[in-house]
């Protein structure tokens, strides 16, 4: 085994490893931010609280299956999210399962209707920075992804 292929090995699972982290601290931040009432769930919610505060949104995240990938009209809201929060500094990550975000958050509101699990908004609970240490280390795994060319990451939420 030469010296390449074993630096290469060392990599993934490194990147196993910093994945798996980043996914835990995904679900972390999820109940955080849902018990502190600080989420906002749906593409069109999100878009609303994007145009009118955008100063407040610390966190984006965005979800589809695969049978939502051929979905256009969702692709191209994801296409104008994605660029809204790369122009205003917002973290955001992709997310391949709404089943397991579903588990997270619950599948209903309020009223019993289907939520819209396709973009979550994690927003500051008031004027004073909401410091979280999932949010932390997120924003840390978002950083590092771009410095390698990975502008949205995907991340898998642990089982």
């Amino acid at each position: 085994m030469t010296l390449e292929e074993v630096h290469g090995q060392e990599a993934v699972v490194e990147s196993a490893e910093r994945m798996h982290s980043a996914g835990k601290a995904l679900h972390e931040l999820l109940i955080s931010a849902q018990r502190q009432e600080c989420l906002t769930v749906g593409v069109y919610e999100s878009a609303k609280v994007m145009n009118v505060d955008p100063d407040n949104v610390t966190f984006c995240i965005l979800a589809a299956d695969e049978i939502d990938e051929g979905d256009i009209a969702l692709q191209i809201h994801f296409t104008l999210i994605q660029a809204f929060c790369c122009e205003n500094d917002i973290n955001i990550v992709r997310l391949n399962d709404t089943e397991k975000l579903a588990e997270i958050l619950g599948s209903t509101d309020e009223s019993g209707e289907p939520k819209d699990l396709h973009c979550i908004l994690i927003t500051n609970p008031s004027e004073d920075a909401w410091k979280d240490p999932a949010l932390e280390k997120l924003g840390l795994f978002c950083e590092e992804s771009r410095n390698v060319n990975d502008w949205v990451p995907t991340i898998t939420l642990p089982e």
